[in-house]
């Protein structure tokens, strides 16, 4: 589940009352926008309310059977969470690790950093016109660490002592330790209203009974009308509370959002070309350089625009579930990374559109290069048993296919690491001293990914491996997932310019052992745990950055991922005769968020006059 997540200050001294309070949170200096600042920049202030934005869901999942999209099972509709829940804190798109006041008219931080206090706004109300109170933000705190939801908000909220209600319009969060990202955790969760969830007796369900139960929130969308398996359409509220406040103004410009369903990307496209839906993001390099073309491309209806961006480049890997025995040694997990030829794939079926993804902090500060400095080896030594020996020398460089480089030469080298962990070839199998075959399953969701899968298969044939492809149908997919069971996968991680306590649900070793958490790779290792809450506990970059790349260090130096590609920009394809574009890009927007958030329909819908 994707989890909340903006980025403040959190300021460590002595004293235990309030420091001081503002309009916003930098987590290093100062914000852009100071108080009392009258719209963001890359926001069209005077945009036109009205007209519909449809879109396609960005889920895997075929149809939804919830409402909810906190609890662990089940699927709620696309885009359900960001446009109906707002949070205390509203995080702006073209700067980074800076939160600004949506539903907190003001927040304060504890001299010593062990509490953050949230002043709410009075003009703010939930969907069903009641106030939003402290009592409500408790509640809703008190909810996402409850047994029901998923256990990532647990991990996330690790640290956080608990919520106390100081009035009406006042709470406090209570931390255990001083940590810069706590307050930003917090002011960042989703809010929703008490009411939600009563059963008729006006007495609340346990949080998994609540399914079908519309959420109160106080976003600027409502649920409109649904289709189940087809569509649902959110409609703007024409009274949303916030919508004259800077954080707002110039937002939220669509009367209707409607989300339409296909059960796979040839449907999508072909949907798209029809003039189904005006928008649609594209992620494969194929589709775009070939397959995204037709009457409405040349007639200018439908426009394909490329939105560079600034984005960490997040992490996209294929997933080595080391519970598995046949996974369990670094030698054979690297082995299998040398067999991806990247170089080729660019070339063949990428057309050049994607870079390599290397480490888990791509395009941030937090990036690894080189070898440790004084600061990480000061931080790594005490760990070098647990470490491998590799991670105190140069970063990990992606395999590569071009010259003097060659898959030939790659594939040597796993062939010695496999040798090395006691397989060998028989009869053009690879084996262990016992017998047992190299045989392992690429789990997916579809069919799509054996064209990127298929290279790789033929390449680890080379060594004696068996890599077999499994398609399975989405609801299936995700149960084995949350179970983790499957050998290999791919994840799409998020990337972060602001690494903190969500690291323990990837890659902490509590984590790896708790059913639906988001260690994938079942990574268990005391030096991770360490570097991990170095980086939660800096106060400062000159703290934080050390622990960063020690931990980036040994999450790549342990090959529990092997990495894949990502893109600068943002592949959109869109109705051009029904959309109006902003004339800012921000460099930090989500693709399809800024679409819904900034953009605004054309009046009337129509092709444009000369």
């Amino acid at each position: 589940m994707r989890l909340w997540k903006f980025c403040l200050l959190l300021a460590g001294a002595t004293a235990a009352l309030p420091s001081w309070s503002a309009h916003a949170y930098a987590l290093w200096g100062e914000p852009k926008y100071p108080s009392g600042f009258d719209h963001f920049a890359y926001v069209n202030p005077q945009a036109p309310k009205g007209g519909e934005l449809r879109l396609v869901s960005n889920l895997r999942t075929s149809t939804f059977d919830k409402y909810n999209p906190f609890t662990i099972k089940g699927s709620a509709p696309a885009y359900l969470s960001s446009l109906m829940f707002d949070t205390l804190l509203l995080g702006s798109m073209d700067e980074t690790s800076t939160g600004y006041g949506l539903l907190a008219e003001d927040v304060s931080v504890a001299a010593d950093g062990l509490s953050a206090t949230f002043r709410l706004r009075p003009q703010a109300r939930f969907h069903n016109g009641k106030p939003v109170t402290a009592q409500d933000v408790k509640h809703s705190y008190d909810t996402l660490i409850g047994p029901y939801v998923s256990p990532g908000y647990k991990t996330l909220l690790a640290e956080v002592a608990g919520c106390e209600v100081l009035d009406a319009r006042t709470v406090r969060f209570v931390f255990k330790v001083p940590n810069r990202e706590l307050p930003l955790t917090v002011g960042g969760l989703p809010i929703f209203s008490r009411d939600w969830g009563l059963d008729e007796d006006g007495k609340p369900k346990p949080f998994d009974q609540v399914v079908m139960d519309t959420p109160i929130g106080s976003g600027a969308y409502r649920i409109g009308p649904v289709r189940f398996g087809k569509d649902i359409t959110y409609v703007r509220d024409p009274q949303y509370w916030a919508r004259d406040l800077p954080v707002r103004k110039g937002a939220a410009n669509f009367d209707r959002i409607s989300v339409k369903i296909y059960k796979d990307n040839t449907a999508k496209l072909e949907a798209l070309k029809a003039g189904e839906f005006d928008l649609m993001r594209f992620f494969s390099a194929g589709d775009w350089a070939r397959r995204v073309n037709g009457r409405k491309f040349t007639s200018g209806e439908l426009v394909k625009g490329e939105f560079a961006h600034k984005l960490p480049t997040g992490f996209q890997s294929s997933v080595l579930n080391t519970r598995r025995p046949l996974l369990q040694d670094a030698r054979v997990r690297e082995a299998l990374g040398l067999a991806v030829d990247f170089d080729w794939m660019s070339r063949q079926m990428f057309y050049g559109a994607y870079q390599r993804v290397n480490g888990i902090f791509g395009n941030t500060l937090c990036e690894t290069h080189g070898s440790p400095t004084p600061a990480e080896l000061a931080l790594m030594e005490p760990w070098r048993k647990q470490l491998p020996a590799a991670a105190f020398g140069p970063m990990t460089v992606p395999p590569s296919t071009l010259p003097p480089s060659s898959l030939r030469d790659n594939l040597r080298r796993a062939k010695q690491l496999l040798a090395d962990a006691g397989w060998t070839v028989q009869d053009g199998v690879l084996r262990n001293a016992k017998g047992q075959a190299m045989e392992l399953e690429y789990l997916d969701s579809g069919d799509g990914g054996i064209r990127t899968v298929a290279p790789w298969q033929r390449n680890l044939e080379k060594l004696g491996i068996r890599l077999n492809f499994r398609a399975v149908d989405f609801a299936l997919y995700q149960q084995r997932l949350q179970k983790f069971d499957f050998d290999i996968t791919t994840i799409a991680y998020q990337g972060t310019n602001n690494p903190g306590q969500e690291f323990a649900d990837l890659f902490g070793s509590a984590a790896a052992d708790q059913e639906d958490s988001g260690n994938f790779p079942g990574v268990k290792s005391p030096a991770v745990d360490a570097f991990i809450k170095a980086m939660t506990s800096a106060k400062t970059q000159e703290q934080l950055l050390p622990a960063c790349h020690a931990l980036e260090r040994a999450i790549a130096h342990g090959h529990y991922l092997i990495p894949q590609w990502s893109a600068g920009t943002h592949r959109m394809a869109y109705n051009a005769w029904r959309l109006a574009v902003p004339s800012v890009v921000p460099p930090y927007s989500s693709g399809e968020g800024w679409v819904m958030d900034t953009w605004w329909a054309r009046s009337p819908a129509g092709k444009p006059a000369p």
